[in-house]
């Protein structure tokens, strides 16, 4: 018997995965190449390694209750003095993404678990890095725009190496049987800008 840490996640599509990545990077967040940018729905969780296909089936039968949604990402804003992150605001798709989360983390299933802080959907920018450099990060992307349409999320395993790999995808609408382990999650991105 072993235990993972798992999250669960709502991953931002190409072009602005990468260059939000990118920009994480370029401001000295040595966490960035190890993280895909993502929209968190549950946070890094330990999980027992036979309890796999519990939280599998779990996330299976929440995605097949949910149908695509718009989510549009604008500006940037700060969590900071209470904790160290900058991050790209959602400005649409907030109440979405949080009846989403409470339906992974429901309190009778197997990804249950309390929240630090209260739940705030979220795109991290900068984590954990010096006053100067997450004030950068706050200014260089406040003029950031993204959207497009949701299909899924997916779950995500830490391997030892601290990099987080994608696990497996879950579809909205899709039967909670038969889950294909990878399938296409989001429509090509609308640019804004």
């Amino acid at each position: 018997m072993g235990t993972v840490t798992l999250g669960v996640s709502i991953a931002v599509p190409e072009p602005y995965g990468s260059f939000l990545q990118e920009q994480r990077a370029s401001f000295g967040d040595p966490h960035a190449h190890g993280i895909p940018t993502h929209i968190t729905l549950l946070p890094p969780t330990e999980a027992r390694t036979e309890d796999l296909p519990a939280v599998e089936e779990h996330l299976a039968e929440v995605a097949a209750g949910f149908g695509p949604f718009r989510l549009r990402l604008e500006g940037t804003d700060s969590f900071r003095p209470l904790s160290p992150v900058v991050f790209v605001k959602l400005a649409e798709g907030e109440a979405e993404c949080t009846a989403l989360q409470e339906r992974v983390r429901a309190a009778s299933g197997p990804c249950a678990r309390e929240l630090q802080f209260p739940y705030h959907p979220h795109v991290t920018v900068a984590h954990g890095i010096s006053e100067e450099a997450m004030d950068r990060a706050f200014v260089a992307l406040k003029d950031f725009e993204a959207a497009w349409t949701i299909g899924g999320f997916a779950l995500y395993e830490q391997g030892a190496d601290g990099v987080w790999r994608l696990e497996r995808e879950y579809p909205f609408g899709a039967p909670a049987s038969g889950v294909p382990r990878q399938a296409d999650l989001s429509r090509p991105p609308t640019p804004t800008r």
